[in-house]
């Protein structure tokens, strides 16, 4: 039996390490594309493969995560996170729709103070004649 030095990394691992290293790594934007491209479904996956020159198991996985991050999307479109500036528009905003509904109620109050009884709206009337 043949022993291995010491220190040394096997020819396989070395192999295995340069295959690593000099792996073509792939943006979003091009996974994207080639797995569009194979969703529009003109040629067979090998064919659009061989024409990548990649793999079809990382193609598959880059499918697979396409797929459930686009129905991850979905799903979080129902229910999106508001960034700071837009809770503070939306508090801003509700701050000065219960400023104008307060204005229009006091208005409102005042004014039936100021009609005829006949004219007072029946629960005015009703409260009024309940009073002692």
């Amino acid at each position: 039996m043949k022993q291995k030095p010491s220190g040394r990394p096997s020819s396989k691992q070395t192999i295995r390490d340069i295959k690593r290293k000099t792996r073509e790594q792939y943006s979003a934007e091009e996974k994207s594309r080639i797995v569009l491209d194979g969703l529009r479904d003109e040629d067979s996956i090998a064919e659009l493969c061989r024409r990548e020159g990649i793999d079809q198991r990382p193609y598959h996985k880059w499918t697979k995560d396409f797929m459930k991050a686009g129905r991850k999307r979905l799903v979080d479109d129902l229910v999106r996170q508001a960034n700071s500036s837009e809770v503070f528009d939306l508090w801003r905003e509700a701050r000065g729709l219960r400023e104008a509904v307060a204005e229009q109620t006091h208005a409102g109050a005042c004014c039936e103070r100021d009609k005829p009884a006949s004219i007072q709206r029946p629960f005015s009337v009703a409260r009024a004649s309940t009073k002692r």
